[in-house]
């Protein structure tokens, strides 16, 4: 995830009931299941992720997510219509999306309208008939409200936060929920098209390439585009006054922009004004930049106290550019753009795979800028890790403790030292290139490592990320 700087239950048989006769609704429990005909079953209220359970919907893949969206900073009001393409990958008698907070005027599936329930954050879908396996449907919904983030006690919150002059979706390991209905898990990756309706004078940011902007009556829309398949926590929505600076590099657009009141040539000015060069040197480690644009958002308000790989896009909260320049968290989160938003994981539980990359190119990147080199570092790290502490599969509450950061990076330089800088950096380059836009796991990298080094591996990443005591230095 993120640099930082400091669902709901069941309901009970009656309500079940009630919902099932009053919505159309399925309760998916036994007795429901049995009666759906021909073979058709509800999909499952989530993805089963060992931390997240209820995070996504079972039964079906999505393709892409059309957003408009229509935002009021006045009032904190927020309309959506929100066009979604996906595939049954079972035999579907109802499904569901994950919605927080906000309020369904109206669903339909291939234009028709069709019956809703709300589960508390579930929005369950009944179709007039069952959906085949196989079978590419769309589905359109009309919602508004204020939304509300989403607060975990030991993971803090996300979700769209209303600022002073506009707002901030943003969050991880969930945010999307609040702003669109979502199959909200990184298993189920979809392109997007979002257009954003603000008040003129406001920015209206978001991940991609810009479709430009048109004007009406007052008011802004913004339109944005990614291509390549994203998962849901990677998008944001940056609303606001904000200094946009548009260019080009490599070919794609870059886009930047700056809090108003932030000062104009400061720290997040000047850090961000290199995203292209950093960008260009981890291209050099990593293989090519595997987006359509670059970018980034340099915010203002002090409840960010993180910085986050939003797909194409990473924003940075304030604190980082408190004392001047800083690159390293540029190169953190652009680190990203391959270990983590191209190559996403497959649970939770893998997110070293993320953040061990993203920490390990702030290690190279400071390295190339003269300073400490990685092997430096790598001995100040080892003998500061506490080895009780593990990378891999933390648990729940300590997915963003320091050692799935610091000691995910010791595990990537060990393999560096095992295998030697050509065959190291060449399982960089195979493992972003054929792992791009998708999903991997800890042992899907073993694998591709023991297979481009002809080495067995295993015993050094279980020794570097789970072992209890310290491990011997290749």
């Amino acid at each position: 995830m993120m640099i930082r700087t400091g669902r709901a239950a069941l309901a009970g048989a009656l309500v079940a009931a009630l919902l099932a006769v009053s919505a159309g609704g399925c309760t998916g429990d036994r007795r429901d299941r049995d009666r759906d005909p021909e073979g058709f079953r509800p999909g499952a209220a989530g993805v089963g992720d060992a931390y997240f359970p209820n995070y996504g919907n079972g039964g079906y893949d999505v393709a892409s997510y059309r957003l408009q969206v229509r935002y009021d900073p006045a009032t904190d009001e927020l309309t959506g219509d929100a066009t979604i393409e996906a595939t049954a990958t079972e035999n579907l008698s109802r499904f569901n999306l994950d919605l927080a907070g906000l309020t369904v005027s109206r669903v339909r599936i291939d234009g028709a309208v069709v019956r809703h329930a709300r589960d508390g954050d579930e929005l369950m879908i009944t179709p007039a008939a069952g959906l085949s396996q196989g079978r590419r449907f769309q589905v359109r919904i009309d919602y508004a409200g204020k939304p509300t983030p989403i607060t975990s006690p030991d993971l803090g919150s996300g979700g769209l936060l209303a600022t002073g002059d506009g707002a901030i979706a943003l969050g991880q390991p969930e945010s999307a929920s609040t702003w669109y209905p979502v199959n909200d898990h990184p298993l189920d990756k979809a392109t997007y098209e979002i257009e954003v309706t603000v008040p003129d004078g406001l920015a209206a940011l978001s991940n991609g390439v810009s479709g430009g902007t048109t004007t009406s009556a007052g008011w802004t829309t913004w339109r944005w585009a990614e291509r390549s398949p994203m998962a849901s926590y990677l998008t944001t929505l940056v609303i606001g006054r904000y200094r946009v600076r548009a260019g080009v590099h490599e070919g794609k657009p870059l886009v930047t922009a700056i809090a108003s009141t932030l000062p104009p040539g400061g720290p997040a000015e000047r850090s961000l004004a290199r995203t292209g060069e950093i960008a260009d040197f981890l291209a050099t480690r990593f293989g090519p930049y595997p987006f359509d644009s670059y970018g980034g958002i340099a915010v203002a308000d002090s409840r960010i106290g993180y910085a986050l790989e939003t797909q194409s896009r990473p924003v940075y909260g304030p604190a980082f550019f408190t004392t001047g320049p800083n690159l390293t968290v540029v190169a953190h989160e652009l680190a990203h753009q391959w270990f983590g938003d191209s190559v996403s994981i497959r649970s939770w539980r893998d997110l070293w795979l993320n953040e061990g990359f993203a920490s390990y190119a702030e290690w190279l990147w400071e390295e190339h800028e003269g300073g400490r080199s990685v092997q430096a570092t790598f001995e100040r790290e080892y003998a500061a890790t506490d080895w009780a502490a593990p990378a891999l599969d933390p648990g729940r509450a300590e997915i963003f403790s320091r050692a799935v950061y610091k000691r995910g990076a010791l595990t990537v330089h060990a393999l560096r030292r095992a295998v030697g800088d050509d065959t190291f950096f060449r399982i960089l380059k195979s493992w972003t290139e054929e792992k791009r836009n998708g999903n991997a796991s800890t042992a899907d990298l073993v694998s591709h490592a023991e297979r481009i080094s002809g080495r067995s591996l295993r015993p050094l990443f279980d020794a570097w990320l789970s072992g209890s005591t310290p491990p011997a230095i290749p």
